[in-house]
C-alpha cells in the first residue's frame, strides 16, 4: 500500500529552463542622408529648451546613445550639441542664480543694496547666453543638413578628441 502524502523524486532531473539565444545581428551603419537627419536633430535639440527649460540636452543625448555605435558622425554631433547646451544653457541659469545668491548675502550688510542695479543688468546680459546657444544650434543644423561639418566653439575640438579616444 502507498502513502498518497508522499511525494516520490522524479526518475530523470528535468533540465533547467535556458532563456533563449537570440543571434547578435551587428548594427547597421546609417546612410549619409541618415547621418545628416540626426546629426540634424541632434542640433536642433536646443529649441526643446525653449519649451520645457531642460530636454534639449536629455534629447541629444538620447540621440548618442542610439547612434553611437551606428554612426560616429552622429555620436559627434549628438555629444557636442549636449555638452554645448549644458554649458550655455544651464551656465548662465548658475551663473544668474549664484550671482543674485549673492547680492542677497550682502544686502544684509547695505553693499548688496548697491548691487543690486549692476545684477539686474549682469542678469539681462546672462540671459542672452541661452538665447546665443539657440541661435548657434541652429546654425549648426544647418550647416550638418547641408553636408558640411560643423562644430561648436572650444567644445567640438574637445569632445572629437574624447570620442577618438587621443
Amino acid at each position: 500500500m502507498t502513502n498518497d502524502n508522499q511525494l516520490t523524486p522524479p526518475s530523470e532531473p528535468r533540465p533547467a529552463l535556458a532563456a533563449p539565444q537570440t543571434p547578435s545581428v551587428p548594427a547597421q551603419p546609417l546612410s549619409s542622408a541618415e547621418e545628416r537627419t540626426w546629426s540634424l536633430l541632434a542640433h536642433l535639440s536646443v529649441l526643446l529648451n525653449l519649451i520645457t527649460g531642460f530636454a534639449g540636452p536629455i534629447a541629444a543625448l538620447v540621440i548618442y546613445l542610439i547612434y553611437k555605435d551606428r554612426s560616429r558622425t552622429v555620436a559627434y554631433h549628438a555629444l557636442q550639441a549636449m555638452i554645448f547646451q549644458l554649458i550655455w544653457w544651464y551656465g548662465g541659469g548658475l551663473l544668474i542664480g549664484a550671482m543674485w545668491a549673492i547680492v542677497g548675502a550682502l544686502s544684509a550688510i547695505l553693499i548688496g543694496v548697491i548691487l543690486i542695479p549692476i545684477a539686474i543688468v549682469m542678469t539681462l546680459v546672462l540671459a542672452l547666453l541661452p538665447m546665443g546657444a539657440v541661435i548657434y544650434g541652429i546654425v549648426g543644423a544647418i550647416q550638418v543638413n547641408q553636408g558640411q561639418d560643423f562644430k561648436y566653439w572650444l567644445v567640438g575640438d574637445w569632445v572629437r578628441g574624447t570620442l577618438t579616444g587621443a
